[in-house]
């Protein structure tokens, strides 16, 4: 794909006030294919002599990221003797709904299009953190400009099994057991999917990685709790035939940060080294330390069946509470009691999964995610929720048994509770 570069803004290098006076910087902009004017900044040794080799920093996910967000990594590794270019992301044409890895490894080659173009620059390749160990393979097989790559946090496996892995990691560091970690980390997660509300959610890596030929460092956090590093790395050493360093860093988190501004000790130094020496064209044989403990496993999430649709299981929801709802209104105080039990219980517990399930989502972050009130190692709300669908379970039970003489609203109600148990299951509200 053609790419379209555009000039430099600022043709002279300069020093902020309170940056390091070792390294100078230039302002830049590129456009993207698709005509998006975005910015960055190249960091380069004031005093370096002769080509350095050129690398471009590819962002994790988020939308509209300034290249600020990048200015640790640009910095540090300017240091260890490289020509850096950190740019802005993209903040159209991607959300949390939509992105196109295609797209942003297409912005990813604009952009290198002009670190190329800078003076004193010799070989270039691309840095990608977490979603840019997505982004940058793919840059990196669509252009021989890319002659070396580096990932750190890269995910080996596909976005949703990556997310879903994510979540019940982050279940677990709650203290959360139980049938709740399926049910959310899971099947929530593949419902979302399902209904097109997460993205890129079954890109399989494992084919870009297949077509690398250029040398790879790929590192991890030994203590990512975001991106699962034993499973990713063995993914890379599975995939990537070309020269492959696996390296771990005892301890470091996701993005091998000690706080926002600095990095893991070790860590820039082990890019230096390695991009200079594969710049000289000293490319190392392929090598893997040994990989972390990692728990939780990843679990497979393969796309949902026609019984498990979005439409299916919102469309079941939606008639089990109406005509739990119609009968408990129209009937509180009379009628058969197992028909009104079933109607009271089986509505509260289709609302109360619903919100500790919206909550869990709404209140995750990259530092956990708050779970309320907890007993026996499950949220109060989700305990709440089972017993209830337990109560519901028994009485649809006894409104079966007494089919022949139930009048029609009991027969229907009776229905609902014989779709209602299946449903259940299914969410684990009736397993521990």
């Amino acid at each position: 794909m053609k790419l379209v570069a555009a000039a430099l803004l600022a043709a002279s290098l300069h020093t902020p006030a309170g940056q390091d006076v070792s390294l100078k910087t230039t302002d830049v902009t590129f456009t993207t294919t698709d005509g998006q004017r975005l910015g960055g900044e190249i960091f380069r040794p004031a005093h370096a002599t002769g080509k350095l080799p050129g690398l471009l920093l590819v962002h994790g996910s988020g939308a509209g990221n300034s290249w600020r967000e990048l200015r640790a990594e640009a910095e540090a590794f300017a240091k260890q003797g490289m020509v850096v270019l950190a740019p802005d992301k993209r903040a159209t044409g991607y959300s949390k709904t939509h992105r196109d890895y295609s797209q942003l490894a297409d912005d990813a080659l604009a952009a290198l299009t002009v670190l190329k173009r800078q003076p004193g620059v010799g070989p270039t390749g691309m840095w990608g953190l977490s979603e840019g160990g997505w982004v940058a393979p793919i840059a990196a097989v669509r252009s021989k400009d890319v002659k070396f790559l580096v990932t750190v946090g890269g995910p080996g496996l596909a976005p949703l099994r990556t997310q879903s892995w994510n979540a019940m990691n982050k279940l677990d560091r709650a203290g959360v057991r139980g049938s709740l970690r399926r049910a959310y980390a899971g099947s929530l997660h593949r419902l979302a999917a399902d209904a097109g509300l997460f993205p890129e959610a079954y890109y399989d890596p494992a084919v870009t990685l297949g077509r690398l030929t250029q040398p790879v460092l790929a590192m991890w956090g030994a203590a990512d709790n975001q991106v699962m590093p034993a499973e990713s790395a063995q993914r890379f050493r599975a995939n990537v035939h070309s020269s492959l360093t696996v390296k771990f860093f005892p301890g470091a988190p996701h993005a091998l940060h000690v706080n926002e501004s600095t990095l893991t000790p070790g860590y820039a130094e082990a890019v230096g080294s390695w991009v200079r020496g594969v710049a000289a064209g000293d490319v190392p044989s392929s090598s893997a330390e040994p990989y972390p403990a990692q728990e939780p496993h990843s679990i497979d999430t393969p796309p949902s069946a026609w019984w498990e649709s979005w439409q299916l299981m919102f469309g079941a929801m939606a008639l089990m509470l109406l005509t739990f709802l119609a009968y408990a209104v129209r009937r509180l105080g009379a009628g058969s009691w197992a028909a009104r039990v079933l109607a009271v219980s089986g509505a509260l517990s289709i609302v109360v999964m619903a919100c500790t399930l919206t909550s869990l989502l709404m209140t995750s972050n990259g530092h956990g995610v708050t779970t309320g009130p907890m007993l026996l190692g499950r949220p109060v709300a989700w305990l709440a929720a089972q017993l209830l669908a337990a109560v519901a379970a028994v009485a649809a039970i006894t409104c079966l048994t007494r089919w022949r003489t139930a009048s029609l609203r009991v027969r229907m109600v009776a229905v609902a509770g014989t779709l209602f148990i299946p449903w259940a299951l299914y969410w684990g509200l009736l397993i521990p």
